[in-house]
């Protein structure tokens, strides 16, 4: 076993070590980028962590000229300007390496530096007043910019990805970019019956064999649906495989595992930004069983992360970007959902680490600005921000909860069954040549959607509009066949407009296709997520959910008709009167089914709620999600996203989970017994030429400085990276410094022979206070510490004697054993 410091690495072969540029002592080997081949599985593309960085991955660097104060505890009274020696920055210093974890404690302190340094200057000059001004509404600013470009962006994917599903269906002639429902718009020729057909749409049968009826109009139908289907899913796999692999996917595993620290380069660049924005409508478009509405809380954070570079408040300082992130995530859901306080709430409760009141009001603006936006941009036509926007005009019962409540029970259950088939799904395709084709895959998984789903009209349907008839309420106006009631006229007396009434066969043949779209929509559901191709998860779980709750809402409706004098009938539903709302049901249902997938409660709640515009179902809607929180849990505590992390190995401390084991700090801490010493630095014995052979033979990503290998006292910690930088600055700018010369870290010089070479003082990039706990420490206090501090390692002492190290990785590693899981399996696969 080797020994754990900050990156917690392993030494790799020197072939390896030279590759990566970790082999040379050189300023360009600390500042090269991972390879483009180091890409993340669970992104959809391979992530290659079987190199050098596999440990090393969590460790990032200290900022070097700046003034930063590090906290130990209550301690905060070490402040140290960093690099002294250097007379002027060096590019790129202050910034982390690909996959590396920031160090919150130093980001936070570099922003409370910089603040109090504007505030000093701002009473020296106008200009200086000006800058503090821009610097305040800085915040603000770049908020409100993520905000329209969410809106904007929302607007042209919802816009394009109508056109282009009807697209596989047939065309209008009269203005193509119209699509079937904006072509009969202003036709004179449309029935009431048959409101979706006009002269001017051409299905592609009229188009190509004149045949608007009969065998041959199906067939053809049939394959030119198959045929733009597949076209719409091999684009969209391409673009992805060829530009940006990192463009698949929901995103939202990551963008947790990115606010949490973790950085991805390119994983919120523009590129990502461009593709997934054109494979989100390609995807949408192809009818596989997928959504957009979790890519577009990807697609905000890339509009998010790219503002946040016009201001250097935030483009400097990793901890600051993520505040604007979180804002970004909410406003993603405020355009999915058209649910601004939903999204915001969802940003709090899902996907952000670090949420100070500050950020609130800012992702509260945001979800503000982006509703606004998409509200003017209008894309459906129906002056609401989504497609399936309803109203109910009847009050819930309270003999209803029961179904209710067994709704949630079906959600919980599919939300087990789902996680743990998706899960299994994915290791396999990990594991076999199967993941090395992902473009044959999507292929076979488009081909196998769009075969079995053309022949049930409610599988044919996009996902949002089949939510939306599920939704919707059987009024005088529907002419679905889901509202094929017999009018009773045999009825005593009529209290409602629309009693309710004995179903005719178009719902009894309706039931049918949609228990059979439910069962296809399970199974293709747990093959879709995951493929290469932008693909979100709200929306398919909603639609299976919306299915089960219709058939349960007409099931019960029509015993309400049929056993009216059933005692807990007979209370509420009077003869003649509108008693049950099915699509009442079918809400309550998508909610307790997203509920199970994601293990969301409060924020589900208030999104559903928005949705319908109405607070009188809230209670219904609690039972539900609750109930299926509940069921879930029973069978394991992870939601989908939380599942997904782990299986791609990402270092995530969930802050949900909780440590109960009474593991002791010295119990987790490296080195072992049968480990190798510790590698250390003594503060005034070791030469220049001793540190970097140190540098050169391990790949650690920083040291323990102690005062003597006899006393093992604890002096501090530096940086490999802040060690490199230093020697190479040193050698360039100061005269007399040579592999001899003695290194000193303490504050001042031992004196030394006068032949003796000038020694180097490299205390100024010593961090003083790290944060050390003793080896008696409950691992419950550790684990919470690195929880709420984001902590990459800490020291671990015995009466001031440095003992060991605890990093990130082993605290993940401990999590795992304490839960008989292998630990090598779950990290950075």
């Amino acid at each position: 076993m080797s020994q754990r410091l900050p990156g917690d690495q392993r030494a790799a072969p020197p072939a390896q070590l030279f590759h990566r540029g970790y082999y040379r002592n050189s300023y360009n080997s600390i500042t090269s980028a991972s390879s483009d081949e180091e890409l993340l599985d669970g992104a959809g593309v391979i992530m290659d962590f079987q190199t050098s960085e596999d440990d090393n991955l969590l460790d990032g660097d200290a900022s070097i000229g700046t003034h930063y104060t590090m906290t130990n505890g209550g301690n905060i009274n070490s402040s140290t300007h960093l690099l002294d020696l250097l007379d002027e920055p060096i590019p790129g210093v202050g910034t982390y390496d690909d996959f590396h974890t920031i160090d919150w404690v130093r980001e936070k302190c570099k922003d409370r530096e910089r603040h109090r340094r504007i505030n000093s200057k701002k009473k020296e000059s106008a200009w200086e007043m000006t800058k503090s001004l821009y610097d305040a509404w800085s915040g603000w600013l770049v908020v409100t910019l993520t905000g329209l470009a969410s809106g904007a962006l929302a607007g042209l994917i919802d816009i394009a990805a109508d056109w282009m599903t009807d697209l596989k269906e047939g065309i209008c002639l009269s203005a193509l970019w119209f699509n079937h429902e904006q072509c009969c718009w202003g036709s004179n020729e449309t029935t009431f019956e048959e409101r979706d057909k006009c002269p001017q749409w051409k299905t592609w049968a009229e188009l190509i064999i004149g045949q608007a009826e009969g065998p041959g109009s199906y067939i053809m139908n049939y394959i030119m649906y198959i045929f733009w289907a597949l076209g719409f899913a091999f684009l969209a796999v391409s673009l992805v495989k060829v530009f940006a692999p990192y463009a698949c996917g929901s995103g939202i595993p990551e963008i947790k595992t990115i606010l949490s620290g973790f950085i991805i380069r390119g994983y919120l660049g523009k590129w990502t930004l461009m593709i997934k924005t054109i494979t989100l409508v390609l995807a949408v478009a192809s009818g596989l069983s997928l959504g957009k509405e979790g890519p577009l809380v990807h697609v905000a954070c890339c509009c998010g992360n790219i503002f946040s570079y016009l201001f250097p408040k935030y483009s400097t300082n990793e901890a600051k970007k993520r505040e604007v992130l979180s804002a970004a995530s909410a406003a993603g859901v405020s355009v999915a959902f058209g649910a601004p306080i939903g999204g915001v709430l969802f940003s709090l409760e899902e996907v952000s680490y670090y949420f100070p009141l500050k950020t609130l009001w800012r992702s509260f603006f945001a979800a503000l600005v982006a509703a606004f936006v998409l509200r003017s941009i209008n894309p459906f036509g129906n002056s609401r921000l989504v497609l399936f926007y309803v109203e109910y005009h009847t009050p819930w019962y309270l003999f209803e909860l029961l179904p209710f409540i067994l709704l949630g029970v079906f959600g919980g259950l599919w939300g087990a069954f789902f996680i743990r088939a998706n899960i299994a799904w994915c290791r396999r395709r990990k594991s076999t040549k199967f993941g090395k084709y992902p473009v044959l895959e999507v292929i076979i998984v488009a081909a196998i959607t769009a075969v079995i789903a053309f022949p049930n009209p409610y599988t044919r349907l996009n996902t949002s509009e089949l939510i939306k008839e599920l939704f919707t309420d059987c009024g005088p106006l529907e002419s679905s066949s889901l509202c094929d009631y017999r009018n009773d006229m045999n009825a005593s007396k009529i209290v409602d407009d629309i009693p309710d009434r004995p179903a005719g066969t178009g719902v009894y043949s309706a039931i049918w296709q949609l228990c059979l779209a439910l069962i296809f929509k399970i199974i293709m559901t747990v093959f879709t997520f995951g493929i290469k191709v932008p693909s979100g998860l709200f929306i398919p779980s909603m639609a299976i959910g919306a299915i089960a709750g219709r058939i349960v809402g007409i099931a019960v409706e029509q015993l309400a008709y049929y056993h009216h004098d059933w005692f807990f009938f007979k209370e509420w539903c009077e003869v003649g009167a509108d008693c049950i709302t099915p699509g009442l049901y079918a809400m309550v249902g998508a909610a307790a089914c997203l509920g199970g997938v994601t293990r969301m409660t409060v924020s589900l709640v208030v999104i559903v709620f928005e949705l319908t515009g109405g607070l009188e179902y809230i209670v219904p809607l609690m039972a539900a999600v609750m109930t299926s929180k509940w069921v879930g849990d029973a069978f394991g505590r992870e939601g989908i996203y939380e599942a997904h992390i782990r299986l791609n190995g990402y270092p995530f401390l969930d802050a949900k989970e909780e440590f109960t084991h009474t593991t002791l700090a010295a119990d987790v801490m490296r080195p072992r017994r049968s480990d190798p010493p510790l590698a250390v630095l003594t503060q005034d014995n070791m030469t220049v030429e001793d540190i970097e052979n140190l540098i050169n033979e391990t790949s650690y990503n920083g040291f323990p400085v102690i005062m003597s290998k006899e006393s093992q006292r604890l002096v501090g910690f530096a940086l490999r990276r802040d060690l490199t930088i230093a020697i190479e600055s040193a050698r360039k700018k100061q005269e007399g410094i040579v592999g001899s010369s003695r290194v000193c870290f303490a504050q001042h010089t031992p004196s030394l022979p006068a032949e003796s070479p000038r020694p180097l003082k490299l205390r100024s990039i010593l961090d003083m206070s790290p944060f050390t706990v003793t080896d008696h420490t409950p691992m419950e206090i550790v684990v919470d510490i690195f929880r709420k501090l984001g902590l990459r390692q800490c020291l671990v002492t015995h009466n001031g004697r440095l003992l060991g190290i605890i990093t990130k990785k082993d605290i993940l590693r401990h999590m795992a054993q304490t839960a008989n899981q292998d630990p090598a399996s779950i990290m950075f696969n």
